[in-house]
């Protein structure tokens, strides 16, 4: 359990970041709009405290989650932003508290979880360690949505690291979303992190290759910039397709946001 603490702890701690940018909203700054097309601050978090207790259900009642799953397959295109409508009508305060109250027992339900622990998910199986970042890496990146429409820029810190991990992690899944074969080589992924170091994924003399810094990478895998906004490097013809269709999060790709200066 011992790096399933180390995400669980830094789950939590992206959660406590993002609640002190809602915390004091009043109900006009719940109704701002988020560079998500048709989602306010309300949206984003209705739609973290409805992701949050499906994990719990993932992890404490997999026959609940299977309930979930066969929901979400009768409106495959529409399921997400019917939740987070459904959970934003609810008065900011409810909202808030049923966010942090998520938060809580998905926490305590993750450091509970039995060594070598599996639990269901819209793909594949997850880990303890597995869930907790993919938890982070959605509460980072709809953070960064709450940001925008606040006109807040908040610092990168070294929880990023879980969520390049995973981006590095999800390449295959990236190519099979888009109904592409996954490329039969390794890559070599080196991001310069905000603390200075360097963080390295795959092997070191694999032929296709990217480079940046590992914030860019985490945008670009949570699709939050395009990728002309990025200061990323690709070597080869594989690396540089796998740019183009990056994804490290569960669902189909969306249409992703536009180039600076793009009209939206």
């Amino acid at each position: 359990m011992s790096d399933a603490s180390s995400v669980i702890d830094d789950l939590g701690r992206e959660g406590e970041e993002l609640d002190r940018l809602v915390a004091e909203l009043g109900e006009d700054g719940w109704a701002l709009a988020t560079p998500a097309a048709g989602w306010t601050i309300a949206h984003q978090i209705a739609h973290l405290a409805w992701t949050d207790r499906v994990a719990l259900l993932a992890v404490t009642d997999p026959e609940a989650f299977a309930t979930e799953v066969e929901k979400a397959l009768t409106s495959p295109g529409t399921w997400v932003d019917e939740a987070a409508r459904e959970e934003a009508a609810r008065p900011p305060a409810e909202l808030l508290t049923r966010w942090r109250e998520g938060r809580a027992a998905l926490d305590r339900a993750l450091r509970q979880a039995p060594p070598g622990a599996r639990f269901p998910w819209y793909g594949p199986p997850m880990s303890t360690a597995s869930m907790a970042t993919a938890r982070l890496m959605e509460t980072w990146a709809h953070g960064l949505d709450v940001a925008d429409a606040l006109g807040v820029a908040p610092a990168p810190t070294a929880r990023l690291r879980h969520i390049a991990r995973l981006g590095y992690r999800t390449r295959d899944f990236s190519h099979a979303v888009h109904g592409l074969p996954a490329p039969a080589d390794p890559f070599r992924v080196e991001l310069l992190a905000p603390t200075g170091d360097v963080w390295t994924y795959g092997p070191d003399d694999a032929p296709q290759r990217v480079t940046g810094p590992a914030l860019d990478f985490c945008l670009l895998v949570t699709r939050r910039a395009h990728r002309a906004d990025l200061a990323l490097r690709a070597e080869g013809p594989d690396a540089d397709r796998w740019l183009d269709i990056a994804q490290a999060f569960a669902g189909p790709p969306g249409t992703g946001r536009p180039p600076k200066g793009a009209a939206r």
